[in-house]
Protein backbone atom coordinates (compact mmCIF):
# COMPACT_ATOMS: atom_id res chain seq x y z
CA UNK A 1 0.00 0.00 0.00
CA UNK A 2 1.14 3.45 -1.01
CA UNK A 3 2.72 5.86 1.43
CA UNK A 4 0.94 9.16 1.03
CA UNK A 5 2.46 12.15 1.64
CA UNK A 6 2.01 15.89 0.27
CA UNK A 7 4.11 19.02 0.41
CA UNK A 8 2.19 21.72 2.34
CA UNK A 9 2.65 25.88 2.70
CA UNK A 10 0.26 28.31 2.62
CA UNK A 11 2.89 30.92 1.22
CA UNK A 12 3.28 30.78 -2.27
CA UNK A 13 7.11 30.09 -3.86
CA UNK A 14 8.91 28.57 -1.53
CA UNK A 15 9.35 25.56 -3.78
CA UNK A 16 6.41 23.28 -3.19
CA UNK A 17 5.75 22.20 -6.88
CA UNK A 18 9.46 22.15 -7.95
CA UNK A 19 10.28 19.69 -4.61
CA UNK A 20 6.95 17.52 -5.36
CA UNK A 21 7.88 17.40 -9.33
CA UNK A 22 12.05 16.45 -8.67
CA UNK A 23 11.50 14.43 -6.00
CA UNK A 24 8.47 12.15 -8.09
CA UNK A 25 10.96 12.22 -10.76
CA UNK A 26 13.65 11.20 -8.93
CA UNK A 27 11.74 8.44 -7.15
CA UNK A 28 10.98 7.30 -10.58
CA UNK A 29 14.53 7.12 -11.60
CA UNK A 30 15.25 5.06 -8.55
CA UNK A 31 12.54 2.55 -9.91
CA UNK A 32 10.09 3.30 -6.87
CA UNK A 33 6.33 3.24 -8.39
CA UNK A 34 5.16 6.86 -7.79
CA UNK A 35 2.00 8.50 -8.94
CA UNK A 36 2.17 12.44 -8.71
CA UNK A 37 -1.22 14.49 -7.85
CA UNK A 38 -1.36 18.02 -9.14
CA UNK A 39 -3.66 19.58 -6.18
CA UNK A 40 -2.60 23.65 -7.23
CA UNK A 41 -5.09 25.29 -9.70
CA UNK A 42 -2.66 26.95 -11.03
CA UNK A 43 -1.20 23.81 -12.58
CA UNK A 44 2.38 24.09 -12.51
CA UNK A 45 3.18 20.39 -11.52
CA UNK A 46 1.45 19.42 -14.81
CA UNK A 47 3.21 21.95 -17.07
CA UNK A 48 7.02 21.04 -15.20
CA UNK A 49 6.31 17.70 -16.73
CA UNK A 50 4.97 18.61 -20.11
CA UNK A 51 7.00 17.10 -22.17
CA UNK A 52 7.17 13.69 -20.34
CA UNK A 53 3.34 12.77 -20.33
CA UNK A 54 0.40 12.94 -23.17
CA UNK A 55 -2.41 14.97 -22.68
CA UNK A 56 -4.93 13.87 -20.19
CA UNK A 57 -8.53 12.88 -20.57
CA UNK A 58 -9.38 13.87 -17.26
CA UNK A 59 -8.10 15.82 -14.12
CA UNK A 60 -8.67 15.92 -10.70
CA UNK A 61 -11.48 18.36 -10.69
CA UNK A 62 -13.44 15.75 -12.47
CA UNK A 63 -12.16 13.31 -9.96
CA UNK A 64 -13.15 15.51 -7.10
CA UNK A 65 -16.42 17.58 -8.47
CA UNK A 66 -17.71 15.11 -11.30
CA UNK A 67 -17.35 12.10 -9.78
CA UNK A 68 -15.06 10.64 -12.52
CA UNK A 69 -12.98 7.55 -11.80
CA UNK A 70 -9.92 7.96 -10.40
CA UNK A 71 -8.10 5.52 -12.86
CA UNK A 72 -9.52 7.48 -15.85
CA UNK A 73 -7.70 10.63 -14.72
CA UNK A 74 -4.23 8.88 -14.39
CA UNK A 75 -2.09 10.08 -17.38
CA UNK A 76 1.73 8.05 -18.20
CA UNK A 77 4.53 9.61 -18.37
CA UNK A 78 8.37 8.49 -20.43
CA UNK A 79 8.95 6.45 -17.06
CA UNK A 80 7.43 3.31 -16.30
CA UNK A 81 7.78 4.09 -12.45
CA UNK A 82 6.13 7.49 -12.66
CA UNK A 83 2.34 8.77 -13.70
CA UNK A 84 0.32 11.82 -12.81
CA UNK A 85 -3.18 12.92 -12.17
CA UNK A 86 -2.86 16.67 -14.13
CA UNK A 87 -4.26 19.81 -12.63
CA UNK A 88 -5.94 22.45 -14.78
CA UNK A 89 -7.65 26.42 -13.68
CA UNK A 90 -11.24 24.79 -13.54
CA UNK A 91 -9.57 23.43 -9.85
CA UNK A 92 -10.05 27.33 -8.83
CA UNK A 93 -13.67 26.55 -8.55
CA UNK A 94 -13.66 23.69 -6.66
CA UNK A 95 -13.28 25.15 -3.12
CA UNK A 96 -16.63 26.61 -3.49
CA UNK A 97 -18.04 23.49 -4.84
CA UNK A 98 -16.61 21.08 -2.33
CA UNK A 99 -18.31 23.59 0.12
CA UNK A 100 -22.07 21.47 -0.19
CA UNK A 101 -20.71 17.68 -0.47
CA UNK A 102 -20.87 15.19 2.12
CA UNK A 103 -18.08 14.06 3.80
CA UNK A 104 -16.49 17.27 2.06
CA UNK A 105 -12.60 16.68 3.83
CA UNK A 106 -12.62 13.12 2.57
CA UNK A 107 -13.30 12.99 -1.18
CA UNK A 108 -9.79 12.86 -2.68
CA UNK A 109 -9.01 9.93 0.32
CA UNK A 110 -12.15 8.33 -0.57
CA UNK A 111 -11.14 8.58 -4.30
CA UNK A 112 -7.23 7.48 -3.85
CA UNK A 113 -8.79 4.28 -2.21
CA UNK A 114 -9.18 2.77 -5.75
CA UNK A 115 -5.23 3.01 -6.74
CA UNK A 116 -3.55 2.80 -3.73
CA UNK A 117 -2.16 -0.21 -4.00
CA UNK A 118 -0.85 0.10 -7.45
CA UNK A 119 2.13 2.59 -5.51
CA UNK A 120 4.86 2.92 -3.42
CA UNK A 121 4.52 6.80 -2.81
CA UNK A 122 1.59 9.03 -3.80
CA UNK A 123 2.91 12.80 -3.71
CA UNK A 124 0.19 15.63 -3.82
CA UNK A 125 1.31 18.74 -4.57
CA UNK A 126 -0.91 21.37 -2.91
CA UNK A 127 -2.01 24.79 -3.10
CA UNK A 128 -0.42 28.17 -1.69
CA UNK A 129 -3.85 27.94 0.74
CA UNK A 130 -5.00 26.25 3.77
CA UNK A 131 -8.24 25.67 2.21
CA UNK A 132 -10.40 22.94 1.26
CA UNK A 133 -8.41 21.45 -1.44
CA UNK A 134 -5.46 21.47 1.09
CA UNK A 135 -7.76 19.97 3.85
CA UNK A 136 -8.39 17.50 1.58
CA UNK A 137 -4.78 16.32 1.04
CA UNK A 138 -3.90 16.50 4.52
CA UNK A 139 -6.97 13.95 5.35
CA UNK A 140 -5.02 11.67 2.61
CA UNK A 141 -1.93 11.79 3.60
CA UNK A 142 0.00 9.63 5.62
CA UNK A 143 2.57 12.02 6.30
CA UNK A 144 3.97 15.99 4.96
CA UNK A 145 7.01 17.63 3.68
CA UNK A 146 7.01 21.76 4.79
CA UNK A 147 8.92 23.11 2.24
CA UNK A 148 10.14 26.49 3.64
CA UNK A 149 12.59 29.02 1.62
CA UNK A 150 15.36 30.61 3.21
CA UNK A 151 14.63 33.74 3.97
CA UNK A 152 12.75 35.33 7.04
CA UNK A 153 9.01 36.19 5.71
CA UNK A 154 9.28 32.35 5.19
CA UNK A 155 9.19 31.92 8.73
CA UNK A 156 6.06 34.27 8.93
CA UNK A 157 2.30 32.17 8.78
CA UNK A 158 4.63 28.80 10.08
CA UNK A 159 2.35 29.12 13.05
CA UNK A 160 -0.50 29.16 11.37
CA UNK A 161 0.47 26.36 9.20
CA UNK A 162 1.14 23.72 11.94
CA UNK A 163 -1.87 25.13 14.21
CA UNK A 164 -3.88 23.84 10.64
CA UNK A 165 -2.07 20.76 11.12
CA UNK A 166 -2.89 20.15 14.67
CA UNK A 167 -6.57 20.59 13.99
CA UNK A 168 -6.30 17.64 11.16
CA UNK A 169 -4.77 15.80 13.22
CA UNK A 170 -7.31 16.35 16.19
CA UNK A 171 -10.10 16.37 13.93
CA UNK A 172 -9.97 14.78 10.89
CA UNK A 173 -6.57 12.41 10.48
CA UNK A 174 -4.97 11.59 13.63
CA UNK A 175 -2.56 9.34 12.02
CA UNK A 176 -0.96 12.47 10.29
CA UNK A 177 2.63 13.34 11.08
CA UNK A 178 5.58 16.15 9.62
CA UNK A 179 8.30 13.74 7.87
CA UNK A 180 10.71 16.77 7.62
CA UNK A 181 10.75 20.25 6.85
CA UNK A 182 12.89 20.89 4.00
CA UNK A 183 15.31 24.46 3.35
CA UNK A 184 15.05 25.78 -0.10
CA UNK A 185 16.43 28.08 -2.13
CA UNK A 186 19.53 28.37 0.58
CA UNK A 187 22.60 30.79 -0.76
CA UNK A 188 25.59 29.83 1.50
CA UNK A 189 26.95 33.05 0.43
CA UNK A 190 24.13 34.91 2.79
CA UNK A 191 24.15 34.93 6.31
CA UNK A 192 20.29 34.95 6.54
CA UNK A 193 20.35 32.05 4.84
CA UNK A 194 22.39 30.37 8.00
CA UNK A 195 20.16 32.09 9.93
CA UNK A 196 16.99 30.77 9.00
CA UNK A 197 18.20 27.39 9.32
CA UNK A 198 20.07 27.47 12.63
CA UNK A 199 16.58 28.83 13.74
CA UNK A 200 14.42 26.02 11.85
CA UNK A 201 17.19 23.95 13.00
CA UNK A 202 16.46 24.96 16.93
CA UNK A 203 12.58 24.34 16.55
CA UNK A 204 11.94 21.36 14.41
CA UNK A 205 15.68 19.32 15.50
CA UNK A 206 15.25 16.40 13.90
CA UNK A 207 12.45 17.38 11.62
CA UNK A 208 14.63 19.31 9.71
CA UNK A 209 16.44 17.47 6.23
CA UNK A 210 19.60 17.40 6.22
CA UNK A 211 19.35 17.87 2.72
CA UNK A 212 19.25 21.43 1.70
CA UNK A 213 18.15 22.79 -1.76
CA UNK A 214 20.38 25.35 -2.81
CA UNK A 215 19.62 28.36 -5.03
CA UNK A 216 20.04 27.01 -8.63
CA UNK A 217 19.40 28.54 -12.20
CA UNK A 218 19.64 25.22 -13.62
CA UNK A 219 16.39 24.02 -11.29
CA UNK A 220 14.84 27.60 -12.12
CA UNK A 221 14.91 27.26 -15.82
CA UNK A 222 13.86 23.41 -16.35
CA UNK A 223 10.12 23.52 -15.73
CA UNK A 224 9.99 26.07 -19.08
CA UNK A 225 11.11 23.23 -21.17
CA UNK A 226 8.50 20.96 -19.28
CA UNK A 227 11.36 19.07 -17.85
CA UNK A 228 12.61 18.61 -13.87
CA UNK A 229 15.95 19.33 -13.01
CA UNK A 230 16.96 15.44 -13.49
CA UNK A 231 16.26 15.71 -17.47
CA UNK A 232 16.90 19.00 -18.26
CA UNK A 233 20.79 18.77 -16.43
CA UNK A 234 21.64 15.94 -14.48
CA UNK A 235 24.90 17.05 -13.27
CA UNK A 236 22.78 20.37 -11.64
CA UNK A 237 23.32 21.38 -8.13
CA UNK A 238 19.12 21.12 -7.82
CA UNK A 239 19.03 17.79 -9.65
CA UNK A 240 21.58 16.13 -7.18
CA UNK A 241 20.38 18.23 -4.15
CA UNK A 242 16.97 16.40 -5.23
CA UNK A 243 18.24 12.62 -5.53
CA UNK A 244 20.10 13.36 -2.00
CA UNK A 245 16.81 14.36 -0.67
CA UNK A 246 15.31 11.48 -2.42
CA UNK A 247 17.31 9.08 -0.25
CA UNK A 248 16.57 10.67 3.03
CA UNK A 249 13.23 10.45 2.67
CA UNK A 250 13.28 6.80 1.89
CA UNK A 251 14.85 6.53 5.16
CA UNK A 252 12.30 8.24 6.52
CA UNK A 253 9.30 6.36 5.67
CA UNK A 254 9.86 2.87 4.97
Amino acid sequence: MAHIFSFVNQKGGVGKTTSSVNVAVSLAVSEVKTLLIDLDPQANATTGISNLTEESNSTIYDVLIRGVNFKDAVTKTQFDHLDLVSSTNDLVGAEIELVSMMAREYQLKKMLESVRDEYQYIIIDCPPSLGLLTINALAASDSIIIPIQSEYYALEGLGQLLNTIRLVQKHINPNLSISGVLLTMFDSRLNLSKEVASELRSYFEDKLFETVIHRNVRLGEAPSFGKPALLYDANSTGARNYMSLVEEILERVK
